[in-house]
């Protein structure tokens, strides 16, 4: 198996070969006996059905494959894909899938996202924009209420069929697979559809996160009957079934994503959009959305060039717009190679961080869409000349005032400009990430969302998933008056993201694989996370656990706790930052992102790391642990 299926063998080779013997795996029997290239051996049973989850475990080191995520059923999902032959893009799909399942209120069908590959037989990074798009009815005024000229309530907003975007999830696993992978969507799906049938055992994240939502929950018939059952709060230790997204599954594999797109899936999708199941007496507003059948069969998930900058000898890649991620850490890390930055001085480590990520803010908020309807200047925005230029404004001594201006990084005007601009609009703090890496060297980095933690609040009636709320992530009306804005809503348009899924090569080869949830400060997460781990000298583990501070172009810097008790903190306020605790977002606990990331190791092993706090805890895997 391994000579057939190694990175020397030509892709067809390779896929003939793996669809028949991975696909057998993981469609047959539990605990079937299954022949892998003339070895027996047997096919585990899923942990989803209704058996205590995997133990979590933030830090997994060994080989053979690794997967980390935030949900030990979804790692263990896309673990045992590589076990069975599976690649690092099959694994990511099913891990997906299962995410979908047991991180209902982060990511599934109903949403989109960001998916980063690179290619060990290749070495090639490639990228698939999986972003929702608006409705060909949506007008760059839809979110403005015609009686009042002004914007809606933001929580209207959310919580309507108006903000519902064409799901691009199911596009982006099928691209994927096609592109890249070695099993048919049908065998990725099969173990979160088990998942979905059995059940998983509900822990405190899930009952927390359905009690942050479960006022809005209550107001839309299929979502309280699903997560909400009997009217309750799912209770901790029972395990929760939803046999709705089972079916959604099972048609998914049978028909393929055609079945979303063009046939029945889809015909509920745009039936719920258009009409949102709203509970007798209750008495939110609830628009109904633009969305038609029409917009999802012109859905395509795209291919796009990555984005590239080099940071103190390796080549950073990430997403190019429609997100805004890959730009706005590419500048800020470009900013950052002016200087040098040292744990001897950990302090103006900080400072530096904070300034540049402000001011990479400033010029993300002004510049970047998608590139479909503006001319976003992706290439200067990442230009050392610009990144030069833009750190001109960056002192020892003091800290910058925000809203700081953007500048123009096609050289109109000048870069070191100190005068005032428009504070970061608001992005939904929800989302989830993954990262697998199989044992050819091939890896993913992979961020998926529904947006709000809870999306829209709307359920599609007997399909098991909640429909995102992307379209919020546009902006209503122009930041700033006069100024044309990139991020307008607009018919077939992808709102601007923060999703940074990201891949560090050194020598062409994959040394880091990162990514997070949390909205606008997913930007901030994985900056400062290479920051600890390149320029700080920590582990990734200890680049992962340390205290965050997000500034966004904002007067004050969202911060954890554990920083906020900080010698630091006190410091960087006498250079004149401000700073401000953390929004609860995914939890009751105030907390910024949810890392999920890996590393190759010098001595050829890979280092898999999740959160062992944040977010309840995540869940790293290797195939053969050996610390």
């Amino acid at each position: 198996m391994k000579e057939v299926h190694s990175v020397e063998a030509p892709l067809a080779v390779r896929r003939a070969v793996a669809v028949s013997v991975i696909a057998a795996a993981l469609l047959s029997p539990l605990l079937a006996p299954v022949s892998v290239a003339g070895a027996s051996v047997d096919v585990p049973a899923v942990h989803g059905s209704g058996l205590r989850p995997p133990a979590k475990q933030a830090v997994s080191v060994g080989g053979g494959g690794a997967v980390s995520s935030v949900n030990p059923y979804a790692s263990q999902a896309g673990l045992d894909v590589l076990r069975r032959g599976g690649n690092a893009v099959d694994a990511a799909v099913a891990t997906a899938a299962a995410l979908g399942v047991v991180e209902p209120y982060s990511a599934g069908v109903g949403g989109g996202g960001y998916f980063v590959h690179y290619d060990a037989r290749t070495r090639k990074v490639s990228t698939i924009d999986g972003r929702e798009t608006a409705p060909a009815r949506m007008r760059s005024d839809s979110f403005v209420d015609p009686s009042t000229g002004k914007p809606i309530a933001f929580s209207e907003a959310v919580n309507s069929g108006l903000s519902v975007g064409v799901p691009g999830t199911p596009a982006t696993w099928v691209k994927a697979l096609e592109d890249w992978g070695t099993i048919p969507l049908s065998a990725a799906l099969r173990a979160a559809t088990r998942l979905a049938d059995k059940g998983f055992v509900v822990n405190n994240e899930f009952r927390a996160q359905t009690a942050m939502n479960e006022d809005r929950f209550r107001d839309f018939t299929s979502t309280a009957e699903l997560f909400l059952p009997n009217g309750e709060l799912p209770v901790v230790g029972s395990r929760f079934r939803n046999p709705g997204l089972a079916r959604t599954y099972r048609e998914l594999a049978r028909e393929g994503v055609g079945a979303l797109y063009r046939g029945d899936i889809g015909r509920d999708v745009v039936r719920t959009v258009q009409k949102p199941p709203v509970a007798a007496g209750s008495d939110r507003v609830v628009r109904p959305g633009l969305m038609e059948q029409a917009d999802l069969s012109r859905y395509t998930a795209e291919r796009r060039a990555p984005t590239r900058t080099t940071y103190r000898g390796l080549d950073v890649y990430s997403m190019a717009p429609s997100s805004s991620g890959g730009t706005t850490v590419g500048e800020a890390l470009n900013i950052l190679e002016n200087f040098r930055l040292s744990k001897a001085d950990r302090l103006q480590a900080l400072h530096h961080y904070l300034e540049a990520s402000r001011i990479a803010f400033a010029d993300r908020n002004r510049w970047v869409g998608d590139p479909a309807f503006s001319d976003v200047p992706t290439e200067a925005l990442l230009s050392k000349g610009f990144a030069k230029e833009r750190a001109c404004l960056i002192r020892p001594d003091a800290a910058l005032t925000s809203p700081l201006a953007p500048a123009d990084p096609r050289g109109s005007g000048s870069a070191c400009s100190r005068g005032s601009g428009s504070e970061e609009p608001y992005e939904g703090p929800s989302t989830t990430h993954l990262v697998t890496a199989d044992r050819w060297g091939s890896v993913v980095s992979y961020t998926l969302t529904i947006e709000q933690t809870g999306g829209s609040a709307i359920t599609v009636p007997g399909r098991g998933f909640l429909l995102n709320n992307e379209l919020t992530d546009f902006s209503f009306t122009p930041l700033t008056e006069g100024v044309p804005d990139p991020n307008l809503p607009a018919p077939g348009k992808r709102p601007r993201s923060s999703m940074a899924p990201t891949i560090v090569l050194h020598d062409g080869k994959p040394m880091l694989a990162i990514g997070s949830p949390g909205g606008a400060t997913i930007v901030t997460t994985v900056l400062q996370t290479l920051v600890n781990r390149i320029d700080l000298g920590m582990s990734l583990p200890e680049a992962v656990f340390a205290p965050r501070l997000s500034q966004r172009n904002r007067v004050a810097t969202e911060a954890e706790p554990a920083f906020l008790d900080s010698p630091e903190r006190t410091a960087l306020d006498r250079l004149g930052h401000q700073f401000v605790v953390a929004p609860s977002t995914f939890t009751p606990s105030a907390e910024i992102g949810a890392v999920a990331a890996l590393e190759f190791l010098s001595d050829g092993r890979l280092q898999a790391v999740a959160e062992p706090k944040r977010r309840g805890g995540g869940s790293a895997m290797v195939i053969h642990e050996n610390r």
